[in-house]
Order: C-alpha cells, then structure tokens, then sequence
C-alpha cells in the first residue's frame, strides 16, 4: 500500500510543472496563428517542449498550451524578439512559433 501511494505522489508531482514567465518576457506579444503581423522584422523560429504526458497520464491540454506559450515567450527576448506566433498546433508537448521584432 505504501508503494502505491508513493507511485502516486510521484506521478502526481512530475505531472505538474509550472513554467515562470522570465521578467524580460512580460512584455512580448503573442498574436493569433495566420498572417505575418505587418510591419515587423521575423528574427527566427522558436521550438519548445514540455511533458504532455506522465507514465499513463495526460496532462491538461490547456495547461500544456499554457507552458508552451510560456517558455517561447521566455525564449524571444535572446533573439530580440517582442512579438511570437504560433506556427502550428502543439503535437507531442511540442510547438514551434515564428518570433518578431514589431517594434511597439
């Protein structure tokens, strides 16, 4: 019995990260997938990953969304970006965006 609750409390622990928004971060945008924003410079591409699932659980999709968004945000400020989008849909706990320089 006390092996499972300790599988337990580990599977429910590594379930759940929680990504920090880096403080140079809080101000880059993020704009709906699609059109190019106009009238900004594309720096490069950023490709993250997170644990989408834990043994036999799958996380929250909106919670994996949520740190993917995160960590690319966190990324674009060392390629002087402001601006990300994304480039397609997360697939496997991983998402690429295109990051922009908009110049707000």
């Amino acid at each position: 019995m006390r092996t499972f609750i300790l599988l337990a409390a580990v599977t429910t622990l590594a379930a759940c990260t929680w990504v920090p928004l880096a403080p140079n971060a809080k101000a880059v945008r993020v704009v709906a997938a699609g059109v190019a924003p106009a009238n900004c410079q594309k720096q490069g591409e950023v490709a993250v990953s997170v644990k989408d699932k834990v043994a036999f659980y799958e996380r929250n999709d909106l919670r994996v969304r949520d740190e993917l968004e995160t960590l690319a945000r966190n990324e674009a400020p060392g390629i002087q970006a402001d601006t990300i989008q994304p480039l397609g849909a997360p697939a496997n706990g991983e998402q690429r965006f295109a990051a922009y320089r908009c110049g707000r």
